[in-house]
């Protein structure tokens, strides 16, 4: 590890009440949990392999030098966010930040399940996690797949995707724009139908981006997203994140009936 990780862990704690509550949800003792903060001392593997599970981020990214780093996990600082009115793009969306309804009650963590767009005929399943931010709604979505092919000198056997997007609520729909913020290479859309039940279980909707694949096809799928709840065990929900098989057991028979319906290529609507 560089001399970075004390400043990346301090950045990745930033986006919690307290370290206390990282230590916590960790189950890693806040003394030792302070002289990583300090560089005093290193993660074992098995700690280092428990914080970058929680925080979703890679070894080798947690030594990145710290701007660097920064940069990769769109830290997000008050004197360096634009304010409305002086960038073009804030101030495209400023009419639907207007007009857009509070959508509080769908804040929290999901299960997002969908046809995966670059194996077709399998199950994708991602972590979203969906907050309010000054008045802004935000969401993060990780993506784990295992590689297709090995890999040579002991590489990742995970290909591992980050989006960052927006929400808005019009007219009854939920609208969630993101972009893949390790590579800046693709965006998508998912647009969900809302619960007006007292209690959110799971919604329905669809979602276009394009596969993987080096055609990099426009693809569009039927989505589900699961409510897990405001707090929730991360490491475990983290480990759950891969591709399953149609029939593998994990996917119970309601996701996969909401994942069916009109179909094209296991479940994908493709767009040549």
């Amino acid at each position: 590890m560089s001399d970075s990780l004390g400043s990346n862990l301090k950045l990745l704690c930033s986006h919690y009440r307290s370290i206390a509550e990282v230590c916590r949800k960790l189950a890693i003792n806040r003394a030792q949990f302070n002289r990583y903060l300090a560089g005093q001392s290193r993660p074992t593997p098995h700690n280092l392999k428990r914080i970058c599970d929680f925080f979703g981020v890679e070894p080798f990214e947690l030594a990145m030098p710290a701007d660097q780093f920064s940069r990769l996990i769109g830290a997000r600082s008050g004197t360096a966010q634009l304010q409305s009115g002086t960038d073009p793009l804030l101030e495209l969306f400023a009419p639907l930040r207007r007009q857009a309804s509070p959508m509080e009650r769908y804040c929290g963590y999901y299960f997002e399940y969908s046809n995966c767009m670059s194996v077709p005929g399998h199950v994708l399943l991602s972590l979203v996690h969906l907050r309010e931010e000054r008045g802004n709604y935000l969401f993060e979505r990780q993506e784990r797949q295992e590689r297709q092919e090995p890999t040579r000198g002991g590489s990742e056997d995970w290909v591992r995707c980050r989006y960052l997007g927006t929400a808005f609520f019009l007219q009854d729909r939920l609208f969630l724009v993101d972009y893949e913020s390790l590579t800046g290479n693709e965006m998508s859309q998912t647009i969900l139908i809302p619960s007006f039940k007292s209690r959110i279980i799971r919604l329905n909707g669809i979602k276009t981006g394009v596969s993987s694949g080096d055609r990099r096809t426009p693809a569009c799928t039927r989505v589900v997203w699961q409510y897990l709840g405001n707090e929730i065990n991360r490491v475990n929900a983290y480990r759950q994140l891969m591709l399953y098989a149609p029939d593998d057991p994990r996917i119970d028979d309601d996701i996969r009936q909401r994942l069916g319906g009109a179909q094209l290529r296991g479940g994908l609507f493709e767009m040549e």
